[in-house]
């Protein structure tokens, strides 16, 4: 690969990795430093979908493989930045917890590397770590423990850096980069390199402490800077739309009015017909992360999950708005159910006429939305808020002030979903099974539907909508932490 023609000013590099939501505030981040500070050179680092067929491999094997090639696709891109040359005085390379090459590529290269997130570190170190670290790598276990003040030390690698230190990471160090295949140690020797003490890394959370408490054992380099929301320009699917937000100010997004092509969707959220605004439902990219090849056993049964929405509606009568995140077998269990509801009952007549991206079921009161609006826009006209527990959904959701039903399904959702409840703005978070069941059996969708029907009520008690309004307050009212001179938090939408 050429090395790019990056002549004279400094480079800011950004790794990510994950789903849209690992991924997104860390591109959002890079473009507000392009925007704000022309003098850099910002490039973003993300992935492609694999596209080599599996379906002959085992999967541990296949996983190495795709590994293995994703390892040597950054090595290609950061070569294509830095090249051999020397790294130039104001060079930093900012990464997600799923982009780790990173590290290593900031030491090839003798510049900054920064950790940036939008949730706490989703992974965490096996309980007997911190026993066989020290009695594989006693010096090094004691150069960590004995450093001091902002020096890189014990609590950096058992908060978020302990994978640099497995044997996976250690040989492609030492294969693929020729560095020692421990961080601070001597490339010779191995042993720790106790001339050069490295700085704590600066790690950057985008949360707010008035959510997630800070324990003094975390990283003294660790600084929480407030929710990071993407752009608003991002957040819509419909052109028409985004070109009215172009000429409205931020902070009045709440006010927006949509375009000509969704004004059926504004009616069916201001149905005056109806005792109760609709409730929210979206798992954003959960759906897409069964991938091409592996099914992952996240929404393994779209109709399934349809009909427990359809058996709630004909228990409570609310009407929900269902995002459906472009999940292609979603969008399809929609139309299967939707033509055939139009061919079995023809006298029917829906009072909306839905544009393309919008289909109405169950007598007009479920929305399937295929789009995509700003959540900040959309959750004030909402009376709660399902999802999955991703960060930018909780984030909205907390913003707007309104209840929220979560439903995790892995990683960070479990915190967030745990932590939301604790804060009193939930309820006890869904079972997978009891949103998505794998069947569609009559008594399993039945017992799911008045189990989901019943966390719904609970949601909707004044005290959790009173709750929600005090935290919203709260965060309204939040000094921000600023971020480095040379990154910058991403506008907030949802003030």
């Amino acid at each position: 690969m050429k090395k790019m023609e990056l002549k004279g000013r400094p480079r800011a590099v950004f790794m990510a990795f994950g789903t849209k939501g690992d991924v997104f505030p860390i591109a959002a981040i890079a473009a507000s430093l392009a925007s704000d500070q022309k003098h850099y050179h910002v490039i973003f680092i993300s992935h492609a979908d694999h596209q080599a067929d599996s379906k002959s491999i085992p999967f541990e094997m296949y996983k190495k493989k795709l590994q293995r090639e994703h390892k040597q696709k950054c090595l290609y891109a950061i070569t294509a930045v830095f090249g051999e040359g020397p790294s130039i005085k104001g060079d930093f390379i900012v990464i997600n917890f799923f982009a780790l090459e990173g590290w290593s590529f900031a030491e090839l290269y003798k510049i900054q590397c920064v950790v940036a997130a939008p949730y706490v570190v989703p992974y965490s170190a096996p309980s007997s770590y911190e026993n066989v670290f020290q009695k594989k790598f006693p010096m090094l276990y004691k150069y960590l423990h004995e450093a001091s003040g902002n020096e890189v030390c014990w609590n950096d690698v058992i908060h978020w850096m302990w994978p640099l230190f497995t044997e996976e990471w250690g040989t492609w160090r030492n294969e693929s980069l020729l560095l020692s295949p421990l961080p601070f140690t001597d490339p010779v020797t191995n042993l720790p390199m106790w001339h050069i003490q490295e700085k704590s890394p600066l790690l950057l959370y985008g949360f707010s402490k008035e959510i997630v408490e800070c324990p003094g054992y975390w990283p003294s380099n660790a600084h929480v800077c407030g929710f990071w929301f993407l752009p608003l320009e991002w957040q819509f699917s419909c052109s028409g739309c985004r070109e009215i937000l172009s000429s409205t100010s931020v902070y009045s997004i709440k006010k927006v009015v949509l375009c000509a092509n969704h004004t059926d969707l504004e009616s069916f959220l201001v149905e005056k017909s109806s005792s109760c605004l609709p409730i929210f439902i979206g798992l954003s990219s959960i759906g897409r992360q069964a991938l091409k090849h592996f099914d992952m056993g996240l929404i393994k049964n779209p109709e399934a999950f349809l009909l427990v929405l359809k058996a709630v509606i004909e228990i409570t009568s609310y009407r929900f708005i269902l995002f459906t995140a472009g999940y292609g077998p979603l969008d399809a269990a929609i139309q299967s159910i939707s033509g055939s509801s139009s061919t079995s009952n023809t006298t029917s007549q829906s009072t909306l006429n839905c544009e393309k991206d919008c289909t109405l079921l169950f007598g007009d009161k479920l929305l399937c939305f295929s789009g995509s609006i700003p959540y900040a826009w959309l959750f004030v006209r909402c009376a709660a808020v399902v999802h999955h527990g991703g960060s930018g959904s909780t984030a909205a959701a907390l913003h707007a002030g309104i209840p929220q039903i979560l439903c995790p399904f892995i990683l960070d959702q479990f915190y967030w979903a745990e932590r939301l409840f604790w804060l009193g703005v939930a309820p006890r978070p869904l079972e997978r099974h009891i949103l998505v069941p794998d069947s569609n059996y009559t008594e399993v969708i039945k017992k799911s539907a008045e189990t989901f029907a019943k966390t719904i009520n609970l949601a909707l008690l004044p005290s959790a909508k009173e709750r929600a309004l005090k935290v919203a307050e709260k965060l309204s009212s939040e000094v921000y932490i600023q971020l480095p001179h040379y990154l910058y938090r991403p506008r907030l939408s949802a003030s």
